[in-house]
């Protein structure tokens, strides 16, 4: 099957690597390079480096409809999606014969959109999923193909969950690339009540020490180890890695980073500043 693949992010590294070894993959398709780094240097993204290791073209769009004239007249049977991160248009959409597939890493309908692992962990969720589904104008509303669920481990991270997620969205795209050669893929709308979660803003990050102690490690796992939540302690802004609600039921910080003074525990943090 001729396929191009979509992504961007790291979540979509291993989605990229099914695909070169199950399709005849003739390009990845990633978002620009973009300014990373205290140098604010051109950082390609991780999807662009694994293509360079794998071999394949890479296109940069800027304009996705100008990119969609350039590729229409090739005969593709599949498109391939994972953390692109770009909504693709219907000139894109009607390309490939078969459909564009996207690996999603929730239990769709719920957690649509560009934030659902951390949505998951942030609610305190006891288990996600990852999705494949058939891409179609909406936000991830397409026709479902396959879903397998994920349990959350009891203080599993936003890291952890999501290197877990992305082998197990990987996993879950090369069944449905098996399926799809023998011409069996099958696919039902999706039902339940939907949500749609958003990019994190800077507010997001914040964190209110007075808030209950489950509602303050949840939010704290949904943001470790980047970009990490924050919290002011006595006037100073410090970024929390690890936190637990201890045996009497208080916060306890496990982990954080200090102004100027890197990382630490919560107790040596307290005890640098004089603080019971």
């Amino acid at each position: 099957m001729r396929a191009l693949f979509f992504g961007t992010s790291e979540f979509a590294v291993p989605s990229l690597r099914v695909a070169a070894s199950h399709t005849e993959l003739k390009g990845v398709v990633t978002q620009p390079d973009r300014p990373a780094g205290r140098g604010q240097r051109l950082t390609p993204s991780p999807v662009k480096r694994a293509a360079g290791e794998l071999g394949v073209r890479v296109y940069e769009p800027l304009r996705m409809r100008d990119f969609a004239r350039e590729i229409g007249r090739e005969p593709f049977d599949l498109f391939l999606l994972a953390s692109y991160g770009r909504i693709l248009p219907k000139e894109l959409l009607t390309i490939p014969r078969v459909g564009a597939l996207n690996v999603h890493p929730s239990l769709l309908p719920k957690y649509r959109g560009a934030t659902p692992i951390q949505a998951a962990l942030r609610n305190g969720d006891r288990e996600t999923g990852v999705s494949i589904m058939l891409m179609d104008e909406g936000l991830d509303t397409g026709d479902l193909v396959m879903s397998r669920r994920v349990a959350i481990a009891a203080g599993e991270t936003y890291g952890e969950l999501h290197d877990r997620l992305a082998l197990a969205g990987a996993e879950l795209l090369g069944e449905a690339l098996d399926l799809t050669e023998r011409g069996d893929l099958p696919r039902r709308a999706q039902r339940g009540e939907g949500s749609v979660t958003r990019p994190l803003a800077k507010e997001d990050f914040a964190v209110d020490l007075s808030w209950a102690p489950h509602r303050v490690v949840n939010l704290v796992r949904s943001l470790s180890p980047k970009p990490a939540a924050r919290a002011t302690i006595e006037g100073e802004s410090v970024k929390i890695l690890a936190a637990h609600v201890g045996d009497d039921g208080e916060l306890v910080i496990d982990e954080l980073i200090a102004p100027n003074r890197g990382r630490m525990s919560g107790a040596q943090y307290l005890r640098g500043r004089g603080l019971a």
